[in-house]
């Protein structure tokens, strides 16, 4: 997790936090983990053994083209297959809002190795929100430490607008959202540790929350800034452009609030409390 926060706090543009969920899936299935960079994401895989190949193509995966293998994850039973891809074809190469290259994956051939894994069918979505959660907690730190010292140096009025109480509160608020999602995206890490079969309401939660604050806070740092905040000279796009790619990423805020209203409906509104509060 830690990790995973420092790759949005640096805005690393390098598939490391791919390569450190694709490990982690490997692992599950009992998988060796190849050397060189590693993606993931969810598919579909039709076939037994060592003729499973992918049934259709995966669809905009990050850093597919720039990554020495490809994991699949594919639903199966009541788990999933873990599929690594060695052999693939990129199609539709293009780059997503934070400028990180995407690409549809597709392989003619068999896959190079399968495993079967005790977790969720939806597994590959959740790492990914969880991935992305993390991210976004650390983008949101940086942004914030960048628009609070702007705001420091930026004398308007004969004095720094951070004296000014409007831009007081903006600030406050944008705090509040990147401790938060931090907060969310730990515990949603806890319960994945602790049983990756039973966290998805810990990681809905921890994305959606994610998810709303990336774009309150992209907001909020931009407008403290004013119009040099848009200029690609100025750093703090490199954050904010993570902020508005990675909210949608593996399910924006209205998915995983479906999820959790699911949920909350096959609980029971009495049992509501109670689930919430166990956590």
């Amino acid at each position: 997790m830690v990790l995973l926060k420092a790759c949005g706090l640096h805005a690393v543009p390098l598939p490391l936090a791919e390569t450190i969920v694709a490990a982690w899936f490997l692992d599950q299935a009992g998988l060796d983990v190849p050397d060189g960079p590693l993606t993931f994401g969810p598919a579909e895989l039709k076939g037994e053994g060592a003729d499973t190949r992918l049934a259709d193509p995966m669809r905009k995966v990050p850093y597919a083209a720039e990554a020495a293998h490809v994991v699949a994850i594919a639903p199966a039973g009541d788990g999933v297959t873990v599929a690594l891809l060695s052999d693939v074809t990129i199609a539709e190469p293009a780059a997503s809002i934070a400028r990180d290259p995407v690409a549809d994956v597709t392989a003619a051939g068999a896959v190079t190795a399968t495993g079967k894994a005790a977790l969720p069918q939806d597994a590959a979505m959740q790492a990914g929100a969880l991935m992305r959660a993390a991210g976004i907690a650390g983008a949101l730190q940086a942004a914030l430490a960048q628009a609070m010292q702007y705001a420091g140096e930026r004398v308007q009025f004969g004095r720094p607008i951070s004296k000014f109480q409007a831009i007081q509160h903006q600030l406050a608020e944008m705090a509040t959202h990147a401790a938060s999602v931090g907060v969310a995206a730990d515990v949603a890490a806890r319960a994945m540790s602790a049983d990756p079969t039973d966290a998805a309401f810990e990681i809905a939660a921890a994305k959606l929350r994610a998810a709303d604050a990336a774009q309150l806070g992209a907001s909020i740092a931009h407008q403290t800034h004013g119009a040099i905040g848009f200029t690609y000279e100025h750093g703090l796009h490199f954050w904010t452009r993570r902020l508005w790619s990675w909210g949608p990423e593996f399910g924006g805020a209205s998915h995983w609030a479906r999820v959790l209203g699911r949920q909350a409906i096959a609980d029971g509104g009495k049992a509501l409390w109670a689930s919430v509060t166990a956590r």
